[in-house]
């Protein structure tokens, strides 16, 4: 009943498992990439390390953790000789668009089974080692590029959770079907994915031009190209996606300002004209001075 409802509010997969501390091993080798500094200047990564092993602690009363996904693949895409953002940056927000169906299937619950069962609703919006959780849930399992990939439907999807005062049978987990398959590894254009399932952060293309607050390195802009927000080499390579269906969930279309912007009106545009063009979208992370400092770093890659 409640995958029901979860498939009617537009979500692609809904799973349910235990909560519980995630394994040593997993938190062992999270404090490790930490200490290897592939965080980059990502600091909030180091912060409430206790809630992020165990979402009994982020809510009290938690016994299920449930994970849904959110296809955002798109439609229509941007032409190659524009400036190049993310496929899920196309539309709306997602942590709004997420967060904002599961509060409404939270109320589902209250009302269908019990009002007394609390919870809370997130979409990459608190320390929740999402994917792991996605995994033991039965929606997937992690690619070489350390990404959740739906089995017969891909990577581009977001993820968003209700911690559960409720307890509910909880699902299978799925063994990786990667195989010896590596296309991730070789096809990133930065090399920062350095290892299956290990991404260094500080040579990503999205970190540098979303998280990152200084120049593009110089010896990456020619790799980087025409990407002013985001990349998504690493999935648009993998042979789970050719299962990718375009999103019906109208929030994820792609807005009119990206389908004309060209670099000029990137360069020339005003806070204002930001403001107003990019309202809701998750581009307003990187901030117009984001994307002009991005831009002035790969100009050259315009210039054909």
């Amino acid at each position: 009943m409640i995958r029901a409802e979860a498939y009617r509010l537009g979500f692609s997969a809904c799973g349910f498992a235990q909560a519980d501390a995630v394994p040593r091993a997993l938190a062992e080798g999270y404090d490790r990439w930490l200490s290897d500094a592939y965080h980059g200047e990502m600091s909030y990564l180091e912060r409430n390390t206790d809630l992020r092993r165990d979402p009994r602690l982020l809510v009290e009363g938690t016994r299920t953790v449930l994970v849904v996904a959110m296809n955002y693949y798109p439609g229509e895409r941007i032409d190659a000789h524009r400036p190049q953002f993310a496929y899920y940056a196309y539309g709306r927000d997602y942590h709004k668009v997420v967060k904002r169906r599961l509060e409404q299937l939270l109320r589902f619950v209250q009302e269908q089974i019990d009002p007394k069962i609390t919870g809370r609703a997130f979409a990459d919006s608190a320390p929740i080692m999402e994917r792991y959780w996605a995994v033991q849930a039965g929606l997937g399992w992690l690619g070489k590029n350390g990404l959740l990939i739906l089995p017969r439907a891909g990577s581009f999807f977001v993820l968003g959770e209700l911690l559960l005062s409720l307890e509910l049978p909880p699902s299978e987990p799925i063994r990786s079907l990667c195989g010896n398959c590596s296309r991730c590894l070789s096809a990133c254009p930065t090399g920062a994915l350095i290892a299956p399932g290990v991404m260094d952060a500080r040579r990503c293309i999205s970190y540098l031009t979303i998280e990152q607050r200084g120049q593009l390195p110089e010896e990456l802009r020619a790799k980087i190209g025409r990407r002013v927000y985001g990349c998504d080499a690493c999935q648009t390579c993998c042979p789970w996606n050719r299962f990718a269906i375009p999103t019906t969930v109208e929030d994820f279309e792609l807005r009119e300002v990206l389908r004309t912007l060209t670099a000029d009106k990137l360069e020339a545009m005003t806070a204002e004209e930001f403001d107003h063009l990019f309202a809701g979208s998750p581009i307003r992370r990187a901030g117009l001075e984001g994307l002009q400092r991005s831009l002035q770093g790969l100009r050259d890659n315009f210039d054909d």
